[in-house]
């Protein structure tokens, strides 16, 4: 059987498991057919609480890292970078850090909060790629003044978290990588808007594939490269915006998953990016579930099982593989 559809059976299984292990396990425990018949009667108590608590972090926990995980797959296409990642170069935290300046000026506008995030995004993309512009786009460069940007929001967004009021407990919330407590109204912002992206970033594949080629090239091709960019690095930050407004600051999830997508499917956009879109769902939601049953009652943040899980892997996968970016 063709490696890609191993591969994309395999991850598709594993979510689906993980899915139904996460519903069913926490301080309040059911059982496959509890879950199933109290879904469908409403009378199950226990069922009632985990369709109130845990299964809208679910939903969230799924289309975060896929957002994500595409977001990733997206910068290092318009950045020809392989170490391009939403986290690493800012973009994640400028979508956090303006969220939380508007939300502390406006708090009525909790529900444009993804816009906020997006603007914030935008904005962070367009300093990292602006100053990185000399005679061309060089790779370092660009993560170097990435990795700036990124401390510059980073400390900006700090900022809030010392002062003191009600309205800084809430706008941590905003931002915390952690996904307790979500409620049905934060999963219809992230699936509304995150299913426009995903879609959107579906249809843009072949613009991805072209930009692995030189300026010139692509030009001869007919595709102006200029107008690629700027419609991709736009679905990326809306990507990243929507799911740090929803889901908290995840930093590593863009750059590991492209990484191990090019090894299992190839560098084909076109299936590299819903593979993306599964992987990243799958180790979102394991880390969240690992952080909250690992020491239950209380709860690790997701990010940081992410990272303790993400970090040996990718350096195992750069270890045994070659094939990191390209062909």
């Amino acid at each position: 059987m063709n490696k890609r559809i191993i591969s994309f059976v395999t991850i598709f299984i594993l979510l689906v498991s993980v899915i139904l292990f996460s519903a069913m396990s926490g301080s309040i425990r059911v059982t496959f057919m509890e879950l199933i018949q109290g879904l469908i009667s409403g009378t199950n108590n226990d069922v009632e609480v985990v369709k109130d608590l845990r299964l809208p972090r679910i939903i969230i926990a799924i289309f975060a890292g896929a957002a994500l995980s595409v977001s990733g797959v997206l910068i290092q296409a318009v950045m020809r970078n392989p170490l391009a990642e939403p986290g690493i170069i800012g973009v994640s935290s400028g979508a956090g850090f303006m969220s939380m300046l508007m939300i502390s000026i406006f708090p009525t506008l909790f529900f444009y909060t993804p816009l906020f995030a997006f603007l914030g995004g935008a904005i962070a993309f367009f300093l990292v790629y602006s100053f990185s512009w000399k005679s061309g786009l060089d790779p370092l460069r660009m993560i170097l003044i990435g990795v700036a940007i990124n401390a510059i929001f980073t400390s900006l967004s700090q900022t809030f978290n010392y002062r003191g009021s009600y309205t800084s407990s809430m706008v941590q919330e905003v931002t915390t990588s952690t996904l307790s407590m979500k409620k049905w109204a934060d999963v219809e912002i992230i699936v509304v808007y995150g299913t426009i992206g995903l879609i959107f970033a579906c249809l843009v594949f072949a613009w991805c594939n072209y930009l692995a080629l030189e300026d010139k090239t692509v030009k001869s091709l007919g595709l102006n490269v200029n107008i690629a960019r700027f419609v991709i690095s736009s679905i990326a930050v809306l990507l990243a915006g929507i799911a740090t407004a929803t889901a908290g600051l995840f930093l590593f999830v863009g750059l590991l998953v492209p990484h191990i997508g090019r090894i299992l499917v190839g560098t084909d956009h076109k299936v590299l990016i819903p593979f993306s879109a599964l992987l990243g769902s799958l180790l979102i939601l394991l880390s969240d579930t690992l952080g909250r049953i690992i020491i239950a009652p209380n709860e690790i943040p997701a990010s940081i099982i992410m990272a303790l899980i993400g970090g040996p892997f990718l350096i195992f996968l750069l270890r045994k593989s070659d094939r990191i970016y390209g062909t």
